[in-house]
């Protein structure tokens, strides 16, 4: 694992890291440029690291130091160049990741039992380690942002290699899917109207708290769990009908009930920063009547006969008939989000959506589901009907089949080299102090002869 990819893989371990640092007895083992390093942050991201599976020692409390230093570099060259996060920024990303780690956890509860202190305290904690995390990412984009690699220093990077060291390639799938929604049942339309004015009224006559209202009543996964908030939220980000209203509003003001796709809403403006705002939201989802449920699954069986029966090819099975937006014009096949390809490998498909796995262990290429129950992005119950389209054999990397996951290492490889060659250079400048214990360290960049000279 090199400084690049071990950098990239300490910001996730940000969030819960000072879970572990306020156990320790600190002390100062380096400084780059005047930013110190504890021996807390190591031992935390050494513990985090143990936690994901790796064994002792992989990597080891100077790779990991040498990653921190890395930062600190990154960070003495950003205020160098007057690189800026906003505070809304910061508070987004923290928003973010919160919401991963309580959906791992179950619960806000569960997590805040875990860390010790509540939501609000571990924002606080994390504030600016996660501002600093981000203005080192921007840096780095300056240094490697506009590297592309061609077709030829792939094909130069992949004969580089050992044929002892060229990677086997575990099994990949290739996936696509046919959708059908539930159309909209006009008495349950009703049924959320009603209850969405209901929790309003309250809440505008002071009877019912907004983040009450909001834990208990909205259907919106991405803040019910925060009293109902959204931070710094900018135009484009959510849905048109979502932002005609909340960015024409006044601080402390509640909206009368919008609809969206979504269902029914109303928000709170809670503050406004210019072309930003920062709101509490509620959403009452129109729930999916049975018959409805079974109307889009009966839909789907008759699609799917066509397609078993060559009557219908399923690329344009689902641009006629999917009601997934994502995928209908793309043949109906998946987008791996890690690799932008078409790809996945089953256990990481599992993570992106655990209702497949099961569905695709009892088929073979070609072949096409029967309509199953999914969960859309809304959070609403829906069919759909899977097609493998094929399934590749555990092989050695070649350039045939594998040209994307070369390019991405090819490019891995340059970015690692105009970054070293960037370290170096910037350490003959930059003051740098190690504690004796790490002197003795092997490291990927000059940090050494770094620490042992005199800035004149």
């Amino acid at each position: 694992m090199n400084i690049l990819s071990r950098f990239l893989l300490s910001g996730a371990l940000l969030v819960t890291s000072s879970v572990y640092s306020q156990e320790l007895i600190d002390r100062v083992v380096a400084s780059v440029g005047g930013n110190i390093i504890l021996q807390s942050e190591i031992e935390a991201q050494y513990s985090q690291y143990l936690g994901m599976g790796y064994k002792p020692g992989q990597p080891t409390r100077c790779a990991i130091l040498e990653d921190i230093m890395y930062q600190k570099l990154l960070l003495v060259q950003a205020a160098h160049d007057s690189l800026k996060v906003s505070d809304s920024q910061v508070d987004q990303e923290i928003e973010r990741k919160l919401q991963v780690y309580i959906r791992q956890f179950g619960s806000i509860e569960n997590f805040e039992k875990f860390y010790g202190k509540s939501v609000e305290a571990f924002k606080v904690d994390i504030h600016d380690k996660q501002k600093d995390f981000l203005l080192s990412q921007q840096m780095q984009s300056k240094i490697t942002g506009e590297l592309t690699v061609s077709p030829q220093e792939v094909h130069a990077y992949f004969n580089s290699i050992s044929p002892d060291s060229v990677p086997l390639i575990n099994s990949e799938i290739e996936i696509g899917q046919i959708v059908k929604k539930t159309a909209v049942n006009p008495e349950l339309k009703k049924y959320a109207r009603e209850k969405i004015e209901g929790v309003r009224k309250k809440v505008v006559a002071g009877e019912l708290d907004f983040c009450a209202a909001a834990g208990a009543y909205s259907d919106d996964p991405g803040s019910k769990n925060n009293c109902g908030l959204y931070k710094g939220i900018q135009r484009g980000q959510f849905v048109p009908e979502f932002e005609a209203v909340a960015f024409h509003m006044k601080p402390g003001e509640v909206s009368e009930v919008f609809e969206s796709d979504y269902g029914f809403h109303f928000v709170q403006l809670v503050e406004r920063r210019g072309d930003e705002i920062d709101v509490k939201h509620i959403l009452v989802a129109v729930p999916s009547a049975p018959a409805d449920l079974l109307l889009a699954k009966a839909k789907l069986d008759s699609v799917r006969n066509l397609i078993v029966n060559d009557t219908l090819k399923f690329c344009d099975a689902a641009a006629k008939y999917s009601d997934d937006k994502d995928t209908r014009n793309a043949c109906g096949l998946i987008v791996n989000p890690q690799s932008g390809t078409t790809l996945f490998e089953m256990s990481l498909l599992g993570q992106v959506d655990p209702g497949i796995v099961f569905t695709l262990n009892q088929m073979k290429p070609g072949d096409v589901s029967q309509p199953v129950v999914m969960q859309t992005k809304d959070n609403k119950q829906a069919y759909r009907i899977i097609y493998l389209k094929r399934r590749t054999q555990p092989h050695k990397e070649n350039m045939k089949d594998d040209f994307p996951k070369i390019q991405e290492a090819a490019l891995a490889q340059k970015q690692q080299k105009v970054i070293r060659d960037w370290v170096n250079r910037k350490l003959i400048t930059t003051y740098v102090s190690i504690t004796n214990d790490y002197l003795s360290c092997s490291y990927d960049n000059n940090w050494t002869q770094a620490a042992n000279k005199k800035i004149k």
